[in-house]
């Protein structure tokens, strides 16, 4: 599998960080996880067994049998299934049908799934508050590590061209080889009082660059680091605020950085505020996403969402009605159809309309 790829360069990699953590006067001690297969059939359930998904409880006419109420995350895997991270758990749609995932912590309670990425060979991680899982096609293998991975939450995950799983959490980044986390230091930023959920260490996104450089964004800025010493790009270089939720490299080469009032194009030297113009005062940045053709999107206030390119600044108008869902995550799938997944459940734009995607489709 690609976690396993070039073991005397993924060896040297981690040692390198080992030093590197070492060197900063932290306990860099790996932590060995616990590993546990669980075959499929024994935590899924079909949703067509299941009585109607309610947003509202109370409620008693139909509410559209949402795949349910918060989904986090959505990522389409290279078989054409879908996974949704959702506030309660997993869920997979393939050809039979739509199956939850009943994934649980080391303390058996229920998760969150923030992050699904898939390696080189096919296999699909997921990340969730509590723990890691792999899927192979059969079995789910759950990792958990009750000092790192239970007690901090994992908010972002990647693969590097090594094979090394890079994670994100509130207590800071950490790789993972398959048996041990290892922490990587990333100096502190402040708790960002705005936030419900925010620590000093906390890492929102990672991603690696075409170059192999792995950059961080922090409570303390972005971080780029270039596999020997890490650079900061924060407020001294003209960032509005060091609260930074996304970082992407777009298409073109230069980097898009976002925080809550803005979002900035870097080209390695110079950071240029792309909305400027508008960002209102009272104005905030959601999900940031760049599509395949280079085309940037992102939500502002909750439910308005824009793209950016070349030509500029376009609103997103649902052409039915005046209704924008409230995305937390925005996706184009291998049929280069949109997904605005969020808050009471998925949406697809379909022909210009924002169409909710519940369990019974339309897929």
């Amino acid at each position: 599998m690609a976690l396993h790829q070039n073991k005397k360069t993924s060896y040297f990699s981690l040692l390198l960080l080992f030093l590197l953590n070492s060197c900063a006067g932290q306990n860099a001690e790996p932590k060995v996880v616990s590993i546990t297969k669980i075959h499929q059939d024994s935590i899924s359930v079909n949703a067509a067994t299941l009585p109607e998904f309610k947003v509202d409880v109370h409620d008693k006419e139909s509410q559209g049998n949402q795949i349910s109420g918060v989904i986090r995350t959505v990522f389409q895997d290279s078989k054409g299934n879908y996974w949704f991270g959702t506030q309660d758990g997993l869920c997979r749609k393939d050809k039979n049908g739509l199956f939850y995932f009943d994934l649980k912590d080391s303390n058996n309670q229920g998760v969150t799934v923030h992050t699904i990425i898939e390696d080189t060979k096919g296999i699909v991680w997921i990340g969730y508050g509590g723990g890691i899982a792999k899927y192979d096609g059969s079995y789910f293998t759950v990792f958990h590590q009750k000092d790192i991975l239970l007690r901090t939450g994992l908010w972002s995950m990647t693969i590097d061209k090594k094979g090394i799983l890079w994670i994100g959490t509130t207590q800071g980044v950490f790789t993972f080889d398959g048996k041990t986390l290892s922490p990587f230091e990333i100096p502190e930023g402040k708790i960002n009082p705005s936030m419900g959920i925010s620590t000093a260490k906390m890492v929102h996104s990672i991603i690696e660059d075409r170059n192999g450089n792995m950059w961080f964004a922090t409570n303390g800025g972005v971080y780029k680091f270039d596999g020997t010493s890490l650079k900061n790009i924060s407020e001294k270089d003209g960032l509005q605020s060091n609260f930074v939720s996304t970082v992407i490299e777009s298409k073109m080469g230069y980097f898009y950085i976002a925080i809550s009032k803005a979002i900035y194009k870097y080209d390695g030297k110079t950071l240029t505020n792309i909305t400027e113009k508008l960002i209102k005062n009272d104005d905030s940045i959601g999900c940031v996403y760049e599509d395949k053709e280079g085309t940037l999107w992102f939500s502002v206030n909750k439910r308005e969402i824009y793209n950016y390119n070349t030509n500029g600044f376009t609103k997103v108008k649902n052409k039915d009605s005046d209704f924008s869902p409230f995305p937390f995550q925005i996706y184009q799938d291998l049929q280069n159809r949109f997904w605005f997944v969020g808050f009471k459940g998925a949406y697809r734009l379909d022909n210009g309309a924002f169409v909710n995607v519940t369990r019974d489709g339309p897929w």
